[in-house]
């Protein structure tokens, strides 16, 4: 974003430098508004939150740094510069620490101002446009279409513990739609009104995967010009989405999983601890029983994210509903196109029912996409060759026994919970409660760890020497 046409406050009890600065700020194309103390700009109507805002440290009465902690408070997002005397570097560190996005040291040179003021607008802009984002894509059950006895037992899971602070993992292979499930547990939960805050793990290479996550300090590591908020502090008091847990490597583990149970974390480049209250969703297609054996991931991880594990079913075995999404794909995508299709044959609804989808909702909805695209008329065009490559292949196939392996894959991660605890009581010795207990172990209450041997059939058989 140009910085041309921004608002800058600027809060300086010295009035040379307001005026010097409203001058340098007019020169550049941008709007300097200008306060003597923090108590004026406190009582101030500001109906406009600033691109940025120049604030001294010592100011008489309340502080700069008083002022940063009062704007917090109040939940005011307004990226800080600090301005500083050569005596204050002590207390300009402290609040840098505390949130500041910058600190000059007076006098400072105009050009310096000028790229501080830039990159801070930048700054403001790239978290505005993600947030905004996440805004208009917020999503209820309305988005997901279906009546099938599968889906619906995947709805009632999400609607007993959307209310709830408990970490959700949703299993289920690629396209079946795990992000909507996670938005409408979002949705129903008493955080609604705060931030859904995605992040697909398998997206971001692995050296950034942790400044994503937890942010970083201006200086961190190369390249890293100001300071970032982490996906964490973004989704303070809302929900945070980890789609593609699985891929994430093991020597992040660790740290995620202090963030996840003890909600504190500190950016890369800082020791100063942040807390957070952060509800987690998390998702993956992995079989993260066979990734545990292998030691590509933490028992102890995995244990923190299937507090309440969900599995959604692939669309092959939902096959009721691609008639009831086939008319929701084709009705949006007609009107996104400005195309207006009544029908569909029914000889292709046929075809489209008995597909084998292998990439499940998405594919089905791409394909619909491209349909749409070749329609001219008022009937949708149906490329069915394409349709007849899709077609479910022979029990003796490959494809089949692909399938089956899918299948036995979700088996064996509902096999993981109780293979993971048997595994942890036999290292204690039989022990659940106490240090070096089992569930010290897994990391459990003891009560929660009692309470999932009984539902998983566990005894003193299944352990004992």
């Amino acid at each position: 974003m140009s910085a041309t046409g921004a608002l800058v406050y600027v809060v300086d009890d010295d009035p040379f430098a307001r005026d010097g600065v409203t001058d340098l700020l007019r020169s550049a194309g941008m709007t300097a508004k200008t306060f003597a103390s923090a108590e004026e700009f406190l009582a101030a109507p500001r109906p406009k939150i600033p691109s940025c805002l120049l604030l001294d440290v010592n100011l008489p009465g309340v502080s700069g740094l008083d002022l940063q902690q009062e704007l917090a408070k109040s939940d005011v997002q307004v990226p800080i510069i600090f301005l500083t005397g050569h005596g204050d570097i002590p207390m300009t560190v402290r609040a840098v620490k505390a949130g500041a996005v910058n600190f000059l040291t007076k006098p400072f040179d105009d050009e310096e101002l000028l790229n501080a003021i830039r990159q801070c607008i930048a700054w403001n802009e790239e978290e505005r446009q993600y947030l905004e984002s996440e805004i208009a894509s917020e999503h209820n059950f309305e988005d997901i279409v279906g009546k099938s006895q599968a889906l619906h037992k995947v709805l009632e899971q999400v609607a007993i513990v959307a209310p709830t602070d408990s970490t959700v993992l949703l299993h289920g292979e690629t396209g079946t739609g795990k992000e909507l499930v996670a938005r409408a547990g979002h949705s129903l939960s008493p955080r609604k009104d705060r931030m859904f805050v995605r992040l697909n793990c398998a997206a971001i290479p692995s050296g950034l995967l942790e400044s994503e996550l937890f942010g970083h300090e201006k200086g961190a590591f190369t390249g890293a010009l100001m300071q970032k908020k982490g996906r964490f502090e973004l989704a303070d008091r809302g929900t945070l989405f980890l789609d593609e847990i699985g891929d994430i490597s093991m020597e992040l583990q660790p740290k995620l999983l202090r963030a996840i149970q003890e909600r504190e974390f500190e950016r890369l480049g800082s020791t100063r601890t942040i807390q957070v209250n952060v509800r987690i969703i998390a998702a993956t297609h992995r079989n993260i029983a066979a990734m545990i054996r292998e030691g590509k991931f933490r028992e102890d991880l995995f244990y923190r994210l299937n507090v309440f594990p969900i599995e959604i079913p692939p669309l092959r075995e939902r096959r009721e509903d691609i008639p009831l999404l086939v008319n929701y794909f084709v009705s949006k995508l007609s009107r996104r196109m400005g195309k207006t299709i009544k029908s569909i044959p029914r000889k292709a609804m046929e075809v489209l029912a008995n597909a084998s989808w292998p990439g499940n909702v998405r594919e089905l909805e791409n394909f619909i996409e491209r349909a749409v695209i070749l329609t001219e008329g008022s009937e949708l065009n149906i490329p069915m060759a394409e349709l007849k490559n899709a077609m479910p292949a022979p029990r003796t196939s490959s494809v089949c026994s692909f399938h089956d392996a899918e299948r036995r894959s979700v088996s064996s991660f509902h096999d993981a919970e109780r293979q993971a605890i048997l595994d942890a009581v036999k290292a204690a010795s039989g022990r659940i409660a106490g240090p070096g207990g089992a569930a010290e172990r897994l990391g459990l209450k003891r009560t929660t760890l009692q309470h999932k041997m009984r539902r998983l059939g566990i005894t003193t058989v299944d352990y004992a020497a």
